[in-house]
Protein backbone atom coordinates (compact mmCIF):
# COMPACT_ATOMS: atom_id res chain seq x y z
CA UNK A 1 0.00 0.00 0.00
CA UNK A 2 1.08 3.43 -0.47
CA UNK A 3 2.18 5.61 2.30
CA UNK A 4 -0.30 8.70 2.50
CA UNK A 5 0.83 11.61 4.56
CA UNK A 6 -1.76 12.78 7.01
CA UNK A 7 -1.85 15.62 10.30
CA UNK A 8 -3.35 13.77 13.12
CA UNK A 9 -4.42 15.87 16.43
CA UNK A 10 -5.27 14.11 19.13
CA UNK A 11 -7.01 16.14 22.62
CA UNK A 12 -7.23 14.78 25.56
CA UNK A 13 -10.85 16.09 26.16
CA UNK A 14 -11.16 17.58 29.72
CA UNK A 15 -8.00 15.81 31.39
CA UNK A 16 -4.10 15.92 30.46
CA UNK A 17 -2.08 13.84 28.92
CA UNK A 18 1.06 14.52 30.42
CA UNK A 19 1.53 15.78 34.24
CA UNK A 20 5.15 15.71 34.62
CA UNK A 21 8.57 15.20 32.45
CA UNK A 22 8.18 11.58 32.70
CA UNK A 23 4.52 11.68 31.05
CA UNK A 24 6.15 13.37 27.69
CA UNK A 25 9.38 11.32 27.68
CA UNK A 26 6.84 7.89 27.61
CA UNK A 27 4.13 9.68 25.19
CA UNK A 28 7.16 10.30 22.50
CA UNK A 29 8.43 6.39 22.76
CA UNK A 30 4.80 5.20 22.79
CA UNK A 31 4.54 7.10 19.43
CA UNK A 32 7.93 5.93 18.33
CA UNK A 33 7.24 2.38 18.69
CA UNK A 34 4.00 2.73 17.16
CA UNK A 35 5.52 4.48 13.82
CA UNK A 36 8.24 1.38 13.93
CA UNK A 37 5.30 -1.35 14.30
CA UNK A 38 3.47 -0.32 11.56
CA UNK A 39 6.43 0.75 9.06
CA UNK A 40 5.16 4.32 9.41
CA UNK A 41 7.06 7.90 8.72
CA UNK A 42 7.36 10.44 11.44
CA UNK A 43 7.26 13.79 10.11
CA UNK A 44 6.80 16.03 12.44
CA UNK A 45 5.31 16.04 16.45
CA UNK A 46 4.41 18.36 19.11
CA UNK A 47 3.23 16.94 22.42
CA UNK A 48 1.18 19.36 24.52
CA UNK A 49 -0.55 19.21 28.08
CA UNK A 50 -3.30 18.70 26.98
CA UNK A 51 -3.31 17.37 23.28
CA UNK A 52 -0.60 16.24 20.62
CA UNK A 53 0.07 16.98 17.00
CA UNK A 54 1.92 14.72 14.38
CA UNK A 55 2.31 14.73 10.66
CA UNK A 56 2.91 11.12 9.59
CA UNK A 57 3.64 9.43 6.22
CA UNK A 58 1.19 5.39 6.44
CA UNK A 59 -0.13 3.46 4.86
CA UNK A 60 -2.43 1.93 8.21
CA UNK A 61 -3.43 5.70 9.66
CA UNK A 62 -5.95 3.89 12.43
CA UNK A 63 -3.74 1.60 13.40
CA UNK A 64 -0.52 3.53 14.19
CA UNK A 65 -3.39 5.87 16.32
CA UNK A 66 -4.50 3.20 17.85
CA UNK A 67 -0.90 1.39 18.92
CA UNK A 68 -0.13 4.97 20.23
CA UNK A 69 -3.01 5.57 22.33
CA UNK A 70 -3.39 1.92 23.65
CA UNK A 71 0.53 1.98 24.68
CA UNK A 72 0.36 5.42 26.63
CA UNK A 73 -2.42 4.96 28.58
CA UNK A 74 -1.66 1.76 29.79
CA UNK A 75 1.08 3.37 31.43
CA UNK A 76 -0.61 6.61 32.47
CA UNK A 77 -3.68 4.62 33.69
CA UNK A 78 -0.81 2.36 36.10
CA UNK A 79 0.73 5.51 36.99
CA UNK A 80 -2.50 7.35 38.06
CA UNK A 81 -4.34 4.74 39.09
CA UNK A 82 -6.82 5.44 36.21
CA UNK A 83 -8.83 3.81 34.02
CA UNK A 84 -10.49 3.65 30.50
CA UNK A 85 -9.82 5.41 27.54
CA UNK A 86 -7.37 8.06 27.93
CA UNK A 87 -8.40 11.12 25.50
CA UNK A 88 -11.60 12.04 22.88
CA UNK A 89 -12.72 8.80 21.27
CA UNK A 90 -11.95 10.22 17.89
CA UNK A 91 -8.44 11.34 16.60
CA UNK A 92 -8.80 14.77 14.34
CA UNK A 93 -6.99 13.93 10.94
CA UNK A 94 -6.49 15.31 7.71
CA UNK A 95 -5.28 14.29 4.71
CA UNK A 96 -1.84 16.27 3.50
CA UNK A 97 -1.67 17.38 -0.35
CA UNK A 98 0.87 19.04 -2.01
CA UNK A 99 4.10 20.45 -1.29
CA UNK A 100 2.95 23.84 0.45
CA UNK A 101 -0.08 22.05 2.32
CA UNK A 102 2.23 19.51 3.22
CA UNK A 103 5.13 22.11 4.68
CA UNK A 104 1.87 24.14 6.42
CA UNK A 105 0.67 21.11 8.76
CA UNK A 106 4.27 20.71 9.22
CA UNK A 107 5.33 24.42 10.41
CA UNK A 108 1.74 24.69 12.07
CA UNK A 109 2.78 21.37 14.72
CA UNK A 110 6.34 22.81 15.16
CA UNK A 111 4.76 26.69 15.96
CA UNK A 112 2.43 24.72 18.59
CA UNK A 113 4.24 25.69 21.82
CA UNK A 114 4.47 29.44 20.43
CA UNK A 115 0.72 29.44 19.22
CA UNK A 116 -0.58 28.53 22.92
CA UNK A 117 2.06 30.80 24.68
CA UNK A 118 4.03 28.14 26.06
CA UNK A 119 7.74 28.96 24.73
CA UNK A 120 8.57 32.48 22.89
CA UNK A 121 9.60 30.54 19.81
CA UNK A 122 9.01 26.90 18.29
CA UNK A 123 12.52 25.85 19.02
CA UNK A 124 12.70 26.56 22.48
CA UNK A 125 9.94 23.74 22.96
CA UNK A 126 11.89 20.48 24.16
CA UNK A 127 8.41 18.39 23.94
CA UNK A 128 8.65 18.48 19.76
CA UNK A 129 11.05 17.43 16.66
CA UNK A 130 11.24 20.91 15.67
CA UNK A 131 14.94 21.07 16.86
CA UNK A 132 15.80 17.95 15.13
CA UNK A 133 15.47 19.79 11.65
CA UNK A 134 18.43 21.28 10.45
CA UNK A 135 20.12 20.87 13.60
CA UNK A 136 23.61 20.86 12.82
CA UNK A 137 22.77 23.94 11.13
CA UNK A 138 21.60 25.64 13.89
CA UNK A 139 22.60 24.51 16.96
CA UNK A 140 26.27 23.93 17.93
CA UNK A 141 25.10 21.18 20.77
CA UNK A 142 27.48 18.12 21.89
CA UNK A 143 26.38 14.79 21.02
CA UNK A 144 24.39 13.08 23.56
CA UNK A 145 24.63 10.41 25.83
CA UNK A 146 23.05 7.28 24.84
CA UNK A 147 22.19 4.46 27.54
CA UNK A 148 22.72 1.01 26.83
CA UNK A 149 20.21 -1.59 25.70
CA UNK A 150 19.54 -3.52 28.80
CA UNK A 151 18.97 -0.45 31.08
CA UNK A 152 16.41 1.08 28.18
CA UNK A 153 13.25 -1.36 29.75
CA UNK A 154 12.21 0.71 32.08
CA UNK A 155 11.34 3.57 30.37
CA UNK A 156 9.27 1.25 27.51
CA UNK A 157 5.72 0.41 27.43
CA UNK A 158 5.31 -3.16 28.76
CA UNK A 159 6.34 -6.35 26.71
CA UNK A 160 8.08 -3.74 24.44
CA UNK A 161 11.15 -3.28 23.21
CA UNK A 162 13.26 -0.25 21.15
CA UNK A 163 13.36 -0.63 17.72
CA UNK A 164 16.34 -1.09 15.87
CA UNK A 165 18.30 1.78 15.14
CA UNK A 166 16.66 3.87 17.77
CA UNK A 167 18.97 5.17 20.75
CA UNK A 168 17.70 6.42 23.96
CA UNK A 169 18.94 9.30 26.02
CA UNK A 170 19.76 9.19 30.07
CA UNK A 171 16.67 10.51 30.12
CA UNK A 172 14.79 7.71 28.36
CA UNK A 173 13.73 9.41 25.76
CA UNK A 174 14.15 7.48 22.24
CA UNK A 175 15.90 10.09 19.97
CA UNK A 176 13.67 12.22 17.98
CA UNK A 177 16.41 12.66 15.33
CA UNK A 178 16.06 8.56 15.21
CA UNK A 179 12.46 8.70 14.65
CA UNK A 180 11.99 11.69 12.30
CA UNK A 181 12.48 11.78 8.86
CA UNK A 182 14.69 14.75 8.99
CA UNK A 183 15.98 14.40 5.30
CA UNK A 184 12.65 14.61 4.09
CA UNK A 185 11.85 17.46 5.91
CA UNK A 186 15.02 19.20 5.53
CA UNK A 187 14.04 18.34 1.81
CA UNK A 188 10.50 20.07 2.25
CA UNK A 189 11.91 23.08 3.56
CA UNK A 190 15.17 23.23 0.87
CA UNK A 191 17.49 25.35 3.79
CA UNK A 192 18.04 26.10 6.99
CA UNK A 193 16.82 29.61 6.28
CA UNK A 194 14.04 28.80 4.72
CA UNK A 195 13.24 26.53 7.90
CA UNK A 196 13.86 29.40 10.43
CA UNK A 197 11.72 31.78 7.70
CA UNK A 198 8.53 29.42 8.29
CA UNK A 199 9.22 28.99 12.23
CA UNK A 200 9.05 33.18 12.56
CA UNK A 201 6.42 33.98 9.79
CA UNK A 202 2.72 35.30 10.68
CA UNK A 203 -0.29 33.56 10.18
CA UNK A 204 -2.10 34.95 7.36
CA UNK A 205 -3.33 35.05 3.87
CA UNK A 206 0.17 34.39 2.67
CA UNK A 207 0.23 30.71 4.21
CA UNK A 208 -3.05 30.24 2.74
CA UNK A 209 -2.05 31.84 -1.44
CA UNK A 210 1.00 29.64 -1.07
CA UNK A 211 -0.76 26.30 -0.73
CA UNK A 212 -2.97 27.18 -3.70
CA UNK A 213 0.37 26.20 -5.75
CA UNK A 214 -0.13 22.68 -4.90
CA UNK A 215 -3.12 22.85 -7.44
CA UNK A 216 -5.13 19.89 -4.99
CA UNK A 217 -8.19 20.24 -3.68
CA UNK A 218 -7.04 20.20 -0.36
CA UNK A 219 -8.79 22.60 2.41
CA UNK A 220 -5.79 24.93 2.93
CA UNK A 221 -4.19 24.39 6.11
CA UNK A 222 -4.80 26.92 8.99
CA UNK A 223 -4.44 27.46 12.36
CA UNK A 224 -8.38 26.98 12.66
CA UNK A 225 -7.84 23.80 11.10
CA UNK A 226 -4.90 22.72 13.09
CA UNK A 227 -6.41 23.54 16.25
CA UNK A 228 -9.62 21.81 15.60
CA UNK A 229 -11.35 20.81 19.17
CA UNK A 230 -8.56 22.26 21.32
CA UNK A 231 -10.67 24.36 23.78
CA UNK A 232 -7.11 25.52 25.78
CA UNK A 233 -6.82 29.05 24.23
CA UNK A 234 -9.53 31.28 21.64
CA UNK A 235 -8.22 31.66 18.09
CA UNK A 236 -7.06 35.49 18.96
CA UNK A 237 -5.47 34.54 22.19
CA UNK A 238 -3.24 31.95 19.63
CA UNK A 239 -2.55 34.64 17.14
CA UNK A 240 -1.16 37.52 19.76
CA UNK A 241 0.95 34.48 21.30
CA UNK A 242 2.51 34.17 18.04
CA UNK A 243 3.21 38.23 17.85
CA UNK A 244 5.00 37.55 21.03
CA UNK A 245 1.95 39.34 23.06
CA UNK A 246 2.16 36.90 26.35
CA UNK A 247 2.97 36.69 29.53
CA UNK A 248 5.82 33.67 29.88
CA UNK A 249 5.85 33.77 33.55
CA UNK A 250 2.54 32.33 33.85
CA UNK A 251 1.78 29.21 35.40
CA UNK A 252 1.92 26.65 32.89
CA UNK A 253 -0.21 23.16 32.85
CA UNK A 254 3.03 20.98 33.92
CA UNK A 255 4.28 23.42 36.63
CA UNK A 256 0.34 23.17 38.05
CA UNK A 257 0.19 19.48 37.57
CA UNK A 258 3.73 19.35 39.51
CA UNK A 259 2.36 21.68 42.10
CA UNK A 260 -0.91 19.26 42.72
CA UNK A 261 1.22 16.07 42.85
CA UNK A 262 3.83 16.85 44.55
CA UNK A 263 2.54 19.37 47.19
CA UNK A 264 -0.96 19.46 47.68
CA UNK A 265 -1.90 15.45 47.33
CA UNK A 266 0.84 14.49 49.98
CA UNK A 267 -1.20 16.75 52.47
CA UNK A 268 -3.85 14.83 52.54
CA UNK A 269 -2.67 11.75 51.62
CA UNK A 270 -3.67 10.74 47.86
CA UNK A 271 -1.22 9.72 45.28
CA UNK A 272 -3.54 10.86 42.25
CA UNK A 273 -6.09 13.29 41.85
CA UNK A 274 -8.02 10.87 40.38
CA UNK A 275 -8.30 9.48 43.29
CA UNK A 276 -9.74 12.30 44.99
CA UNK A 277 -13.44 12.83 45.99
CA UNK A 278 -15.25 15.48 44.44
CA UNK A 279 -15.54 17.60 47.41
CA UNK A 280 -11.51 17.34 47.77
CA UNK A 281 -11.48 18.51 43.92
CA UNK A 282 -13.13 21.33 44.53
CA UNK A 283 -11.43 22.33 47.63
CA UNK A 284 -8.31 22.43 45.77
CA UNK A 285 -10.07 24.07 42.70
CA UNK A 286 -10.88 26.44 44.93
CA UNK A 287 -7.73 27.00 46.99
CA UNK A 288 -6.26 27.54 43.65
CA UNK A 289 -8.25 30.15 42.06
CA UNK A 290 -8.01 32.14 45.11
CA UNK A 291 -4.88 31.63 45.81
CA UNK A 292 -2.67 31.38 42.62
CA UNK A 293 -5.42 33.36 40.71
CA UNK A 294 -5.26 30.82 37.72
CA UNK A 295 -7.82 30.09 35.07
CA UNK A 296 -10.66 28.18 36.15
CA UNK A 297 -10.12 25.78 32.72
CA UNK A 298 -6.83 24.99 33.14
CA UNK A 299 -7.50 24.46 37.15
CA UNK A 300 -10.32 21.95 36.52
CA UNK A 301 -8.30 19.91 33.64
CA UNK A 302 -5.37 19.58 35.97
CA UNK A 303 -7.61 18.05 38.55
CA UNK A 304 -9.28 16.23 35.93
CA UNK A 305 -12.85 17.58 37.10
CA UNK A 306 -14.37 15.81 33.79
Amino acid sequence: FMKKAYHICLSSGNEIYCRDNEDYIHCFNSLAIAIAETESVLLADSIMSNHIHECIRTSSLSEVIKRHRYKYARYFNAKYHRKGRLGERHAFTVELDGLYHTLAAISYVFRNPLHHGITATPLAYLHSSARVIFSKDIWSESSKDIIPKHKQRTFLPSHNTCPEGYRMDTNGLILREDVIDTSDVEHLYGTPRAFLYYMNRLSGEEWQKEQKQDNVNATPITIRIIENGISMQTMEQMLRNEHGRNDYRKMSDINLCEFIDKNILPEIGKTSVYLLTESEKQKIAQFLYLQKRLPEAQIKRCLAML
